[in-house]
C-alpha cells in the first residue's frame, strides 16, 4: 500500500498526484479506472470522447469525505491517461461519420455511393476494434485482482468490459441509469452504436441474466418491442411511471425496493450520465427533459448494497465537455461515488 503520512486529505489536489488528487500508483490501487476516448456514433453533441481528461481535470476538487463510504479512498483510485492513439481513431472515424449521417439525414442512397459504404465498413471495424482494446484492458486489470470502472466516452465503450467481467464473474445483472434504452439493432447502420449497446449486450453476452433500466424517458417502437419480447430479462422503469408513482404519493425509498427487487445478486451499474436531469448534464451527447438528481441515484444504490447484493463494476458514460467545466465537476462527483460504493464491497 501507498505511504499516506505525507498525504494531507484535507488538502488541494495536487496535479502531480492522480485522479482526485490522490497519491496512488496503479500497483497499489485497489480501482483502476480505465478512460475509454470514443464517441464515433454520437449522433447529437460531440464532446463526450474528451470526457475522461475533463473529469480528471476537475476532480482535484472534489473532498474525499464521503459519508457513506468512510474512508474509501484509502483503498486506493488510480486512473490510466486517456490513449492518445485510440482518442486520434474516434477523432477521425467521427468525421467518416458525419459525412455519412449528412448524406442520409439527406435522403441519399448509400447504396450508390462507393465512398460512403466504405465509410460504414470502416466505422464498424473501428467500433469493433475499440470493443476488443476495452476487452483487453479490462481482462488484464481483473486477472490481476483489481476493481475496474471505465470512463467514458460514448456509451457504446463499456461492451468488452462486459465481456470480460462475464468471464471473470459468471452471471450478474446490469443495472442502467440512463434516458435512452439503448436497445436498437444497430442504428443508422452502425452495429456498435451507442444507441445499440444493451442490445448488443444482451445479444453477445449470454452471463447478462437481467437488464434493470432506470429513468428511461426517451425510446422507439423498436425498442419497447425489445423489452416485451424479452421475457422479463429486461425490465425497464420508465421515467414518466417513476413520477406519477411519486405524484401519488408512493416514497423513493418504495420504488427503489422495487427496482432492487428485479436483480440478481451480482450486479453492474452502466451509468448514462443523460440520466440525471439535464441541468446537471447539459452539454451530453443527447440531453433529454426529466431525469434524477444525483441524490435520488445514491439512494437506489445504497439500497443495492444495504439489500445484500454485490457491485461488481461499473461504467460512466457521455460526460460532455463545456468550456465551464459543469458536465466534467458533475461527473467527477458522480465518479467518485461510484469508485466507494464499488470498493465498500471489497474491503
Amino acid at each position: 500500500m501507498a505511504d499516506l503520512s505525507q498525504f494531507d486529505p484535507n488538502s488541494v489536489g495536487l496535479l502531480s498526484n492522480n485522479i482526485f488528487g490522490l497519491p496512488f500508483t496503479e500497483e497499489e490501487a485497489k480501482l483502476v479506472l480505465l478512460p475509454v476516448p470514443w464517441e464515433v456514433t454520437v449522433s447529437y453533441n460531440q464532446g463526450t470522447s474528451r470526457g475522461p481528461e475533463h473529469i480528471f481535470k476537475a476532480s482535484l476538487q472534489v473532498d474525499l469525505y464521503d459519508p457513506d463510504v468512510l474512508d474509501g479512498w484509502k483503498q486506493g483510485f488510480f486512473m490510466r491517461q486517456p490513449d492518445k492513439a485510440l482518442l486520434l481513431r474516434s477523432d477521425y472515424l467521427r468525421k467518416e461519420a458525419e459525412l455519412y449521417l449528412k448524406y442520409l439525414i439527406e435522403g441519399g442512397d448509400i447504396s450508390e455511393n462507393p465512398f460512403l459504404k466504405k465509410t460504414l465498413v470502416d466505422v464498424n471495424e473501428g467500433n469493433r476494434h475499440m470493443i476488443d482494446w476495452v476487452y483487453q484492458q479490462t481482462k488484464e486489470l481483473l486477472h490481476k485482482g483489481k476493481l475496474v470502472g471505465l470512463i467514458g466516452g460514448d456509451h457504446s465503450t463499456p461492451l468488452g468490459y462486459f465481456k470480460a467481467i462475464a468471464e471473470k464473474k459468471g452471471e450478474f445483472g446490469i443495472l442502467q441509469i440512463d434516458a435512452h434504452c439503448d436497445l436498437r439493432n444497430g442504428y443508422e447502420g452502425f452495429q456498435y452504436s451507442h444507441a445499440a449497446i444493451m442490445y448488443n449486450a444482451l445479444n453477445e453476452i449470454p452471463q447478462i441474466t437481467k437488464l434493470v433500466q432506470v429513468g428511461i424517458r426517451d425510446y422507439c417502437d423498436e425498442e419497447v418491442d425489445c423489452i416485451n419480447s424479452s421475457n422479463g430479462r429486461i425490465s425497464t422503469f420508465f421515467d414518466k411511471n417513476i413520477k406519477e408513482r411519486e405524484y401519488e404519493g408512493e416514497t423513493w425509498k418504495s420504488i427503489c425496493d422495487s427496482i432492487v427487487e428485479t436483480l440478481p445478486q451480482q450486479v453492474f451499474i452502466s451509468f448514462d450520465i443523460d440520466g440525471l436531469d439535464p441541468k446537471l448534464c447539459p452539454n451530453t451527447g443527447t440531453p433529454v427533459p426529466g431525469g434524477f438528481e444525483c441524490e435520488q441515484v445514491y439512494y437506489l444504490f445504497k439500497r443495492v448494497l444495504a439489500s445484500g447484493r454485490t457491485l461488481i463494476g461499473f461504467d460512466l458514460n457521455e460526460v460532455g465537455a463545456s468550456h465551464d467545466e459543469w458536465d466534467a465537476n458533475v461527473g467527477a462527483r458522480v465518479l467518485f461515488k461510484l469508485c466507494n460504493l464499488l470498493v465498500s464491497q471489497h474491503i
